[in-house]
């Protein structure tokens, strides 16, 4: 099982960052695609995604944003995270294939609510931004 990490409130400090790296292959599209249920041929059919304008399939943005869960279940603050929002935004494709950098910094902390806010980004193998996020949590005791 993986590890994560376990800060507490008083562990946190604006500014703090964490980061991980993630490849996307076919089976993850091919899972998600089952868990989903969406089959939507831009995901699934080469030559219609190519015929829209995109370079082969693309994979699915929520695939891209379930990284957004690792980066505070897992890494900040990890274990006593409870997820409680996302406004995402997706100005470029993944495909199967890409490389993604999953980056998050706490940009504000709220002790009295215990809440703390993220500004969060995935980068592709090429530096480009694929995904932004911005993501409220709640660090439970």
């Amino acid at each position: 099982m993986k590890q994560y990490n376990d800060f507490a409130l008083e562990d946190l400090q604006v500014g703090q960052q964490e980061q991980f790296t993630v490849s996307i292959t076919a089976d993850k599209q091919a899972l998600f695609t089952i868990l989903s249920g969406d089959v939507n041929p831009l995901h699934l059919d080469t030559e219609y995604a190519q015929a829209k304008g995109f370079d082969d399939c693309v994979v699915y943005g929520m695939c891209t944003a379930s990284f957004y869960s690792t980066l505070v279940g897992v890494y900040l603050p990890g274990k006593r995270c409870l997820f409680l929002e996302a406004c995402i935004q997706w100005p470029r494709p993944v495909y199967i294939g890409d490389t993604l950098k999953i980056t998050g910094v706490i940009k504000s902390i709220d002790t009295r609510f215990r809440i703390a806010e993220l500004g969060s980004k995935i980068t592709n193998q090429h530096g480009k931004i694929v995904s932004k996020a911005k993501l409220k949590i709640k660090v439970l005791e």
